[in-house]
């Protein structure tokens, strides 16, 4: 039993909860609110925290910095290895978690229970400051409960405070489809918040040597409608603008709240120096002018940059001659060629945050453009921006969400344009794509297009079911027919690595029956899970 958080216990921590989230990946992978192979969080947390257990192991022997103390300089280890190592949504929050509870505790001497509740809160206001607009019954909620149970139980015994924060996070865990209607209609609780409650059973098994009191989650139930859109900002907002802020905390506040009423996908990240510090500003907007104005207002905005979404944002191109290049997430090796023929730096799909920033730096380009072409990618890739802003580079993440909206966006591409023009040339072409992904589904559910059995053929257009079917081809054809009925010129075919012999040209074939004035393009794609991928410009 121990009563305080040294270093050696941070890294026992550390170990054990990477071992106990493996044991748990394949159970949070699967709380997914769609029908589709492609859940991945609990994957995604333990490659995250792979990275902060890797970052403690490099550096056993490395003398503490000026005014932290040991178990502080751990914590702060763990949190950076797992801010570079982050994927997903979850491993970015995740990681600023741990940077809140590091802050917390760097310089206190010796941490017991009511430092741990400190340290809680603290990572609690770290998670939610770095999410514009926080949403409830998710891995925020879950901490936030944590921090609670911490405090209720008012007590310096480091193992009690300990359990009443993992129980707290429990029963919070269990309360969240009451708090989110796509978690109610899927019949999960949320898999972030299941990962973090993965995390503090483990703090406590490190601190007392025994198994933590869990509140089990519901169980599943059939799954209903899948209408919930993929993470993503508000497709309101017309422009992403970014920049560096040396400012006070106090101003970042009064700045966060006049963003806010300005736009959505709002993230403030500081450097924790104090009083004043630099913090890097993130938000969608309409209003690009009245952003900037809120910057000046708050201290010296600086690397300011604007990139227009056109509904879906799309990307740039690859190195040229004036120092830009493009990063671009691809999953599926004629995929990757498609891009690397475009000049492009291609990177395999779900990359860590230090992945992406090691890609961008490789390329030695001044701007660069990174497409994600995938939303869970999204917050990693801005997390690799933030980054790559220390280094000098400034770089626009443009959130295309499917590989057919970035080839769109690399076909229009002008190296002799602005920089900025160019990019923005280039959303309008990502926007102007349509997106629909073919692939059989995982399990049992029902979704706006009806019930669905595993192995049925699924349809989802823009992220949403559209149509189901029971045969391969009839479905993909459907789906184009569905999707050329709204207009367009042009069909894009990428082909999975499991889509049968003959797929492409089937497709072609009924296209030039039904549709004589398209054209259309077929390539090998070689992309997992989806036998079709379907782009209409």
């Amino acid at each position: 039993m121990l009563d305080t958080l040294d270093a050696a216990a941070v890294r026992r921590w550390c170990a054990s909860g990477l071992a106990a989230l493996k044991r748990h990946q394949g159970e949070i992978d699967e709380l997914n609110v769609y029908p589709v192979p492609d859940g991945d969080t609990g994957t995604n947390l333990v490659l995250t925290l792979t990275s902060a257990q890797q970052a403690l192991s490099m550096d056993l022997d490395t003398l503490p910095d000026s005014g932290s103390t040991a178990h502080g300089h751990a914590l702060r280890l763990m949190a950076q290895g797992a801010l570079l190592g982050a994927r997903g949504n979850s491993g970015v929050i995740l990681s600023q978690i741990l940077r809140g509870f590091a802050d917390a505790v760097v310089a206190v001497p010796a941490v017991r229970g009511r430092a741990l509740a400190v340290a809680l809160r603290a990572a609690t206001v770290a998670a939610y400051t770095a999410v514009g607009r926080p949403v409830e019954g998710t891995l925020l909620t879950v901490v936030a409960a944590a921090a609670t149970g911490a405090e209720q139980a008012g007590s310096d015994d480091l193992p009690a405070v300990a359990r009443g924060a993992a129980r707290a996070a429990a029963e919070a865990l269990a309360r969240t489809p009451e708090q989110l209607p796509a978690l109610a209609r899927a019949g999960v609780v949320d898999a972030g918040g299941r990962g973090l409650c993965v995390l503090l059973d483990a703090l406590v098994e490190v601190l007392t040597g025994e198994s933590a009191t869990q509140i089990a989650p519901p169980p599943r139930t059939a799954r209903p409608a899948a209408t919930v859109a993929r993470e993503t900002g508000s497709e309101e907002y017309a422009y992403e603008v970014q920049f560096l802020l040396d400012a006070s905390a106090d101003a970042v506040t009064v700045l966060r709240r006049t963003l806010e009423t300005l736009g959505d996908s709002l993230v403030v990240v500081g450097d924790g120096r104090e009083p004043g510090g630099t913090w890097n500003v993130h938000v969608h907007v309409n209003d690009v002018g009245a952003a900037v104005e809120a910057g000046v207002a708050a201290g010296r905005p600086h690397r300011i940059s604007v990139t227009r979404f056109a509904d879906q944002p799309a990307p740039p191109a690859g190195p040229t001659e004036d120092g830009r290049a493009a990063v671009v997430v691809a999953t599926g090796s004629g995929i990757a060629e498609l891009f690397a023929a475009e000049g492009a730096t291609v990177l395999p799909g779900n990359p860590s945050t230090g992945e992406l920033l090691d890609a961008v730096r490789g390329t030695g380009a001044a701007r660069v453009v990174v497409l994600p072409n995938d939303p869970n990618t999204e917050a990693v890739a801005s997390a690799a921006a933030r980054e790559a802003h220390r280094h000098g580079i400034k770089v626009s993440v443009v959130p295309t969400r499917s590989p057919v909206q970035a080839l769109a966006a690399l076909a229009v591409r002008d190296g002799t344009r602005r920089f900025e023009d160019d990019v923005i040339a280039m959303a309008e072409a990502a926007g102007a794509c349509r997106y629909a992904e073919v692939c059989h589904a995982s399990r049992e559910a029902l979704t706006v297009a009806g019930p669905c059995r595993p192995g049925d053929v699924l349809a989802l257009v823009e992220g949403e079911v559209h149509l189901i079917g029971t045969d391969l081809t009839d479905t993909c054809a459907a789906v184009v027919d569905r999707m050329l009925g709204g207009g367009g010129e042009l069909v894009t075919l990428l082909a999975g690595v499991d889509a049968p012999a003959g797929l492409t040209d089937a497709v072609r074939a009924h296209v030039a029956r039904r549709w004589p004035f398209v054209e259309v393009q077929a390539y090998p794609g070689g992309q997992p899970f989806y036998p079709l991928l379907v782009g209409v410009e």
